[in-house]
């Protein structure tokens, strides 16, 4: 496997169809044709061959982007969340002047706060040049599964307006969901982690 860089004005490519995504639709993404295209072999990236091995180096970097870009997103969730619910009036008072309220807030801020400093370890990793495979394999894996929790509670606690499109948090239950699936689904992360640590017979 290679990888080809592939101009879109190359005769013989087309995009078949736009695909429409459950969440992140502010990016593109289609079906791409390819019917008799040919590219000369100098649009060759890196070394012939080696494609596959050039895009799972791709993958640790994105891995590695995603988990960061995770953290300041749910950070931003919680507050605006809690600022809602400093608003937002039920039985006579503030919904955040419910403890369990502030309890859930304040684990799930604990739990981004600890992905934080791992992110912070693993970017120091990487600037040493260290191999950061596992870093960013644990990162990500923690990183998805956390959205996906911060993502439920906020809509939760925003009740029935959170339900509603028009609302920033329905969107952001929705995009949530990719960072489990995209640059590797979370058994993919767990199947590596397995490899790595010697948990496989």
């Amino acid at each position: 496997m290679s990888q080809i860089l592939f101009p879109t004005d190359t005769e013989g490519f087309s995009v078949s169809r736009k695909l429409d995504k459950l969440g992140n639709r502010c990016s593109d993404t289609a079906e791409l044709s390819f019917v008799d295209a040919r590219v000369p072999l100098s649009n060759t990236i890196g070394d012939a061959g080696r494609g596959f091995q050039q895009q799972m180096t791709q993958f640790q970097n994105e891995r590695m982007i995603a988990a960061y870009s995770a953290a300041g997103s749910m950070d931003g969730a919680l507050r605006r969340t809690a600022d809602y619910l400093r608003e937002r009036q039920a039985f006579g008072q503030p919904l955040l002047a419910n403890q369990y309220i502030q309890f859930r807030l304040a684990e799930l801020s604990a739990e981004v706060d600890l992905l934080r400093h791992y992110n912070y370890a693993c970017a120091d990793a990487y600037l040493r040049g260290d191999d950061t495979t596992r870093f960013a394999t644990i990162a990500k894996l923690k990183a998805g599964r956390l959205q996906r929790e911060i993502a439920d509670w906020c809509l939760q606690f925003h009740g029935g307006v959170g339900y509603m499109e028009e609302t920033w948090v329905s969107r952001y239950f929705r995009d949530s969901r990719l960072l489990s699936i995209g640059g590797g689904a979370d058994e993919v992360m767990l199947q590596i982690l397995a490899r790595l640590d010697g948990f496989t017979a």
